[in-house]
């Protein structure tokens, strides 16, 4: 890392914390040439696989956009959907990979949501999974019955 004030290419680590949620690590450095302190961010890089190969960084504001879509109307907070994005996020890293495809990002967003409101989760499936007809829709409300009531008797 070169000190951005005199260009010295070597830097002392003074402090490390983590930051958003283990996400990244925030660096506290200082210059042994100048002896000024300057601070760094570590993230390691997600890299989205789209339909077309071409790749982009992850970014959990996309996800809350798209899935804001689905619960327009419903009592979902901001907070709600920044936990949802936070959620999917952590199960993509979770798999190991630095790069994912764009459909995975779709099957980690139906889980969270599903617990989070039935009817967002039925709109986005909706799309996703590219409903066409109404026993679409009524084989996924059949499947939330049941899976309801398993939870209710468990």
């Amino acid at each position: 890392m070169y000190c951005p004030f005199c260009r010295n290419p070597d830097s002392r680590v003074v402090d490390s914390r983590i930051q958003d949620d283990g996400a990244a690590i925030r660096r506290r450095r200082q210059c042994p040439e100048c002896g000024r302190r300057f601070t760094t961010l570590e993230t390691t890089s997600l890299t989205v696989i789209k339909r077309s190969g071409a790749g982009e960084p992850f970014s959990r504001s996309k996800v809350i956009n798209g899935v804001r879509k689905a619960c327009q109307g419903r009592p979902v907070t901001d907070d709600d959907l920044a936990l949802l994005a936070q959620e999917v996020e952590e199960a993509i890293r979770a798999a190991g990979s630095a790069e994912i495809q764009a459909n995975e990002i779709g099957l980690a967003i139906l889980g969270p949501l599903k617990r989070l409101d039935q009817v967002a989760y039925l709109r986005f499936a909706s799309v996703y999974q590219d409903f066409e007809s109404l026993e679409d829709f009524e084989s996924a409300i059949s499947v939330l019955r049941a899976e309801q009531a398993k939870a209710a008797g468990a």
